[in-house]
């Protein structure tokens, strides 16, 4: 028994002694082990001492918003351009004195992959977005007007050069025979414009309330052609129901377009009634004035040598898509009294009036109206002699249309 007690005092003793040499055995160094080489650790460099200037004149204190210096295992160039940590430099690199003009922190460090020179500007692509390959920077384009030295856009002065030709060059033409294509492009501009047209219209046709007795009245042309030449017939007569006409006149004239919105009529214009009747050579310029006034101005040369006038016009002011209310006015000038025909010099005679008509169709449109007709001058007194009213106004209804 005396063994096996000697046995178990050595065991206990053992057993008490292991956890005091296992505290006093060295640190195991894990850089002597084979096959796992480990990053040297940098040199810590000395902190610069508080108010030392830099080579720009700027004063560094510790504690900067650069961020804290991390190895260059730690800091990639995309967290460095973020402004996560600032890259530690290479100790050959930071052995080397800085440069004229860069900071003592960064002198003389260039970044593994990161180019030398600045990459243009494009709002799309950040640099580190770029440095990461999620795109592609656009290359800067140089602005070529200096906006601060000269004029640009609506500033600069209109210019007068003279506009391109057209182009005479068709490819078609190298497909298709000539004779070919000219057909079909003679069958494209009539289409597009050079159609012949015929037209015909009733701008009045109405009856007359007068004070004493009723009368009827139309006016109106119809005219054959396209746009740019037409043929122009016009018509215009009055007079007293069961009775005689006692105006007529019928004009034949050539009609050119000379403006987008002006054509310009020479013709002949014969006067049925009154006797004796007269045959007049006609110059006139209609269109659609500003604020879209439909104007003619006409001057007549009789075959007796009298030269007379007249300016109509009149205004479609539209107050619904269907009610249009048309302001009208006449004025008829003599440049001589003639009393065969009673007219005086001057002004002869004025009409105003107004109508408004509805649109069945845009080809047929009832309308009621009034209107005012006073003469003026010799006229005056040609009229009263007659026995007619020198100031007639009466009320009018009729029909407006055109096909």
């Amino acid at each position: 028994m005396s063994l096996s007690r000697l046995i178990l005092a050595g065991g206990t003793a053992l057993m008490l002694s292991f956890p005091a040499n296992a505290q006093s055995m060295p640190p195991m160094d894990h850089g002597s082990m084979p096959g796992m080489p480990m990053p040297q650790k940098p040199a810590k460099q000395p902190p610069k001492p508080s108010g030392e200037k830099s080579d720009h004149g700027t004063e560094h204190k510790p504690g900067s918003a650069a961020g804290p210096v991390s190895p260059a295992g730690e800091c990639t160039a995309e967290h460095a351009r973020m402004g996560h940590c600032t890259p530690a430099a290479h100790p050959a690199e930071a052995a080397k004195p800085a440069e004229a003009g860069a900071d003592d922190g960064m002198a003389g460090m260039v970044m593994e992959g990161q180019p030398t020179e600045a990459s243009p500007s494009d709002p799309d692509c950040p640099p580190e977005h770029a440095e990461m390959g999620h795109c592609t920077p656009k290359a800067a384009i140089p602005d070529p007007v200096d906006r601060s030295q000269s004029a640009f856009g609506t500033d600069l002065e209109p210019g007068n050069a003279p506009a391109p030709s057209p182009p005479s060059d068709w490819y078609a033409d190298r497909l298709h025979s000539p004779a070919e294509m000219a057909r079909a492009r003679a069958a494209m501009m009539k289409e597009a414009g050079g159609t012949t047209v015929a037209f015909a219209s009733f701008d009045l046709a109405e009856y007359v309330v007068h004070k004493n007795k009723d009368s009827y009245r139309f006016d109106g042309e119809a005219w054959l052609g396209g746009d740019i030449n037409r043929f122009v017939f016009k018509y215009e007569g009055e007079g007293e129901f069961r009775g005689p006409l006692d105006d007529l006149e019928l004009t034949a004239a050539y009609s050119r377009a000379i403006d987008p919105y002006w054509n310009l009529q020479a013709g002949i214009r014969y006067d049925v009634s009154p006797n004796p009747s007269r045959t007049y050579a006609v110059v006139a310029i209609e269109g659609l004035a500003p604020y879209w006034f439909e104007v003619t101005a006409s001057a007549f040369l009789s075959n007796e040598g009298e030269v007379r006038g007249r300016i109509e016009g009149f205004y479609d002011q539209r107050i619904t898509q269907k009610w249009i209310l048309q302001p009208r006015i006449e004025a008829n000038f003599s440049a001589q009294t003639i009393s065969e025909l009673g007219v005086g010099a001057g002004l002869s005679n004025l009409e105003v009036g107004a109508r408004l008509r509805y649109e069945i169709k845009r080809e047929f449109a009832p309308y009621i109206g009034f209107e005012w007709i006073r003469q003026f001058g010799e006229s005056a007194r040609f009229t009263q002699a007659s026995g007619g009213q020198v100031s007639d106004p009466h009320f009018v209804m009729g029909v407006r249309l055109w096909f």
